[in-house]
């Protein structure tokens, strides 16, 4: 299982609950705008597609399976995409929230932040003098002063009534380096079989920054922790280091992820008006560079998911 011998997977993260309506007008915040957004980008080229959900009416992240359910089963008729949907959901919602909808719909790949950490970009308020919603500002700012959660009892958790009762697999989220040897923690336990996935996040304020040494010292110290052969590893970058570090990584024999829960841009100063937009300019890098894209049957393959007869939507 050698990565720099295998195809590279796209995953798009297509909405997420960071950003907030005022930051781009491009921002998909509708059931039926992230819809046709998840299908334009896997008609681009991206083989997974991350979900998060939004109130339709003013654009906050929300976790109710009712949203869920009113454009996940659309995304899975309109494409054989992988749907990955988010155990994170936000720092404001509660465990047995943000798995209401994973228990229902029993997906192919899930999201698991392997940690408890500070998660925030409330200096990004301070560049905004108009918001269009009111809920925005507080809850930019109050990032500050909250921690995501997810203890080792909670990760536990999960791995059992998704992974053991679902057959879900999942995109282990590394914010840091402590997040390998957590995850490490969980396969010396036995919680956890292979092939993993490990996608390793640069950039969020609370996590690793977004320097290149740093993406270097998480590859080598996976390969220490688990074999070379024993893991496949995507990243993601956030911000306006989404491009420069996700092609580092295919270049590392890794898996990329674009979208706009990540950057709002696709170049300096220039919003994406889409997903998809992401989407297609790192497939023309990975094209450039002479790498082939996977398609989702071969991301199925790669990752050992059960697949998409199999989930409940």
């Amino acid at each position: 299982m050698k990565n720099s011998q295998n195809k590279v997977i796209i995953s798009c993260a297509v909405t997420g609950s960071v950003h907030t309506p005022t930051m781009s007008a491009h921002l998909p915040l509708t059931p039926e705008q992230i819809a046709e957004q998840a299908i334009e980008a896997a008609a681009a080229g991206a083989a997974i597609l991350h979900l998060h959900a939004r109130d339709p009416v003013d654009g906050r992240p929300t976790a109710d399976p009712a949203i869920f359910d009113a454009f996940v089963p659309h995304i899975r008729d309109a494409t054989d995409a992988v749907i990955n949907i988010t155990t994170g959901g936000s720092t404001r919602m509660t465990l047995e929230e943000r798995l209401a909808y994973p228990l229902r719909a029993k997906p192919e790949m899930c999201s698991l932040n392997m940690g408890s950490m500070n998660f925030s970009i409330h200096p990004a308020a301070r560049r905004i003098t108009q918001w269009q919603y009111d809920w925005e500002k507080p809850y930019v700012e109050g990032m500050e002063d909250l921690i995501f959660r997810n203890t080792f009892r909670d990760i536990r958790h999960i791995l059992k009534v998704l992974g053991d009762e679902c057959g879900t697999r999942f995109e282990f989220e590394c914010y840091d380096l402590g997040h390998l040897y957590n995850l490490a923690h969980f396969v010396d336990e036995g919680l956890i079989q292979g092939p993993l996935f490990i996608q390793g996040v640069f950039g969020i304020l609370g996590g690793m920054g977004p320097d290149p040494e740093n993406l270097v010292t998480l590859r080598t110290t996976a390969d220490r922790l688990f074999g070379r052969d024993g893991y496949r590893f995507s990243v993601l970058g956030a911000g306006r280091h989404q491009m420069p570090l996700v092609t580092m990584g295919a270049i590392l024999g890794g898996n990329v992820r674009v979208g706009l829960e990540d950057s709002l841009y696709v170049a300096k100063g220039q919003l994406a008006t889409s997903c998809a937009e992401q989407v297609r300019k790192i497939r023309r890098i990975l094209n450039e560079l002479s790498l082939d894209v996977a398609t989702p049957d071969e991301a199925r393959t790669m990752l050992g998911l059960k697949g998409r007869d199999a989930v409940a939507f």
